[in-house]
């Protein structure tokens, strides 16, 4: 499912092993957004990612599931790929 992720974080460090943690995940398409093509179990470890290694007090992440109807009805103004669905080749 495309997946977008999005985050707040006020230290650089923090925000610096976020950035390099989602790049795992997805593509990065603006500079605190990155989508993804995601299962519930990513989601889950994203979660847990923030959970543990962020400051829920001052820091802030929204994940935002885009069903597939909705994926087709994305308008993009300016520069910038839209994400459908990513190519897999499984080895």
């Amino acid at each position: 499912m495309i997946t977008m992720v999005t985050y707040d974080i006020t230290d650089p460090k923090r925000l610096n092993a976020m950035r390099k943690f989602l790049k795992e995940f997805g593509i990065r398409t603006q500079k605190s957004v990155f989508e993804c093509d995601i299962d519930e179990e990513a989601i889950k470890q994203i979660r847990s990612y923030c959970k543990s290694r962020l400051d829920l007090a001052s820091d802030s992440v929204r994940i935002y599931r885009i069903c597939s109807r909705c994926i087709n009805n994305v308008v993009i103004s300016g520069q910038g790929i839209k994400i459908t669905q990513f190519e897999y080749m499984i080895v």
